[in-house]
């Protein structure tokens, strides 16, 4: 991960409330920007990815947005994941959310119309591949988490070590868009573009920016909490220092003060006995 401005010990490291907060800004960030290069990809109009074709098919059958069905199957894998008890980060809970709402965003205002053909579709759903992955690197430098759907496949790829990870991929793609076509979601040549391209795409965007995803280490969402809740103790405590410091400095200035008061008293008393003495004699 060498050589990326973004690639800074006080963000990376998640130490501070302050870094996690910067991460999850940029974590949202991400997934916006992530969230129009996957509203490229379906406004193609060649047929959508594996998980989109699920995401459509089920806003079509249910009659409900695509942001809203995509909620729904990412907090459905995000509780497959709680109980295949698998790393969960504060990341996913963005993920979850923020990618479906940001292509409803995109179709609200019609950013770019369908296309219409396949010539035109192609470059579409490349440019949009393209955002994806590049947004994929950012997102996944804020190392607080990754996505549910990726933190399922290495699950269920633990559980079956006898067969390639490659192959558990692939039977749970095939799943998605066989599922997904069967509500009546869009499959097509874009399918299969989305299915074999995404990962070549996604290498080239990272060997662009010098980034090794296996370098990241993500931090659960105890560990989130546990530095969120040690950094607000200590900033409770640097307070109380802080107060007490500034009373303790108080209480002396107000000792000094009655300290001078006094010996004015004092001299003034002595200045007077001196004078009346002077006018007696």
């Amino acid at each position: 991960m060498r050589g990326n401005v973004l690639n800074h010990d006080f963000l990376r490291g998640n130490r501070t409330p302050g870094a996690i907060l910067l991460n999850m800004l940029l974590a949202a960030a991400s997934l916006f920007v992530n969230g129009f290069g996957v509203y490229l990809t379906i406004q193609a109009n060649i047929g959508a990815g594996p998980w989109d074709v699920l995401n459509l098919g089920l806003s079509k059958t249910l009659g409900i947005l695509y942001g809203s069905a995509s909620i729904a199957v990412s907090c459905t894998i995000l509780l497959i994941d709680i109980a295949m008890k698998e790393p969960i980060g504060i990341a996913m809970f963005i993920d979850a959310i923020v990618v479906g709402k940001s292509v409803d965003f995109f179709n609200r205002i019609n950013a770019v119309p369908a296309r219409q053909s396949l010539v035109s579709g192609i470059p579409v759903m490349i440019i949009g591949l393209f955002i994806m992955a590049y947004t994929q690197y950012t997102y996944m430098i804020a190392s607080l988490g990754c996505g549910p759907r990726d933190t399922l496949l290495v699950g269920l790829a633990k559980r079956v070590k006898r067969i390639p990870i490659g192959a558990v991929s692939i039977a749970l793609l095939s799943l998605a868009t066989l599922t997904g076509w069967l509500l009546g979601g869009p499959v097509g040549v874009g399918t299969l573009i989305c299915a074999f391209a995404t990962g070549p795409i996604m290498q080239v965007a990272f060997r662009t920016v010098h980034f090794d995803p296996t370098g990241v280490r993500h931090q659960r969402l105890t560990d989130s909490l546990r530095a969120i809740i040690a950094g607000r103790a200590a900033s409770e405590a640097n307070g109380f220092t802080s107060g007490h410091r500034r009373r303790m400095q108080m209480q002396g200035l107000g000792k000094y003060r009655t300290i001078r008061r006094h010996i004015r008293r004092c001299l003034f008393r002595h200045l007077r006995l001196a004078d009346f003495s002077i006018y007696h004699q």
